[in-house]
């Protein structure tokens, strides 16, 4: 029960918005996406990504300047 619930909260982003957030091409979230660094779920012939893993990909990714 309290999977299901979790599973309702989240938030889901198709790879259109994924791009436009990250400012990359839609090539390139396919890209992370097929090699297991950005998790998806398949909906169709299309793909999902959570809204934290998206938040969490690009926190794990930055590099501050020195």
């Amino acid at each position: 029960m309290a999977d299901e619930r979790r599973l309702g909260e989240m938030s889901f982003m198709t790879v259109a918005e994924v791009a436009e957030v990250m400012r990359v091409s839609k090539m390139t979230v396919y890209r992370l996406v097929h090699s297991g660094e950005l998790p998806s779920v398949r909906v169709g012939r299309s793909f999902r990504v959570p809204e934290k893993a998206v938040q969490d990909y690009l926190r794990d990714s930055y590099h501050g300047t020195a």
